[in-house]
């Protein structure tokens, strides 16, 4: 390499970091609210329809980023928010951000921590579409109790079988070469699954670790 090549490839080097491959993630921006009523903060969720991705599950509004709408992650937070809880923007002041979660699924979660200017429940509009309803839980609670902690082993497969019972080989480690163990399905890195039982359901996975 001449020393103008180095030179060339230095100049080209992140400023900033970010997650290599971002693109072949599914990228999602979560917002944490916080309410306070009668002078209590609390955490606000949302039950999920049953008729979309997790449906009847427990979690915070978000979803994904939409670069060609928004400006940024904070944006999409924002964003999702207002679509699924019927809430003005101007009620929505974001005061700070936790670190970018990536999972084992393959997704991107940028979350941040919002509190929204309202003194009642009722004053969502909410998308049924989206979301069953919604409920608030007093920030104590989290501060107090600890969740349940279990496990998952996450297991990489280089093949599969159809519905017909054929094998389609994703990854031909024979041919390639590879070492034996990649023949066959080999296990990644145990995962912790957080869980919080509480009196409104039960907490868990993203929402939970988001929390705990």
């Amino acid at each position: 390499m001449r020393v103008k090549d180095l030179k060339k490839l230095k100049d080209s080097l992140l400023k900033q970091p970010n997650i290599h491959q971002r693109d072949e993630y599914f990228n999602s921006a979560v917002l944490i609210p916080l309410i306070n009523l009668k002078g209590e903060y609390y955490l606000l969720f949302q039950l999920r329809a049953e008729s979309i991705r997790q449906g009847g599950e427990i979690s915070f509004p978000g979803g994904r980023y939409e670069k060609e709408v928004d400006v940024d992650y904070q944006a999409a937070a924002i964003r999702e928010c207002v679509e699924e809880l019927g809430i003005a923007r101007e009620k929505i002041e974001v005061i700070g951000r936790l670190d970018t979660m990536v999972t084992p699924m393959g997704i991107i979660i940028e979350p941040f921590i919002g509190f929204l200017h309202i003194s009642s429940l009722d004053q969502f509009d909410i998308n049924k579409d989206e979301v069953e309803r919604v409920f608030a839980l007093p920030l104590s609670y989290f501060i107090e109790n600890k969740p349940k902690e279990y496990g998952i082993k996450v297991e990489f497969q280089p093949y599969y079988f159809d519905e017909d019972g054929k094998k389609e080989i994703l990854l031909p480690a024979e041919e390639l070469g590879l070492q034996e163990r990649y023949k066959e399905p080999w296990s990644g890195k145990d995962r912790s699954v957080y869980l919080y039982s509480t009196s409104e359901g039960t907490i868990w996975g993203i929402t939970a670790a988001l929390i705990q």
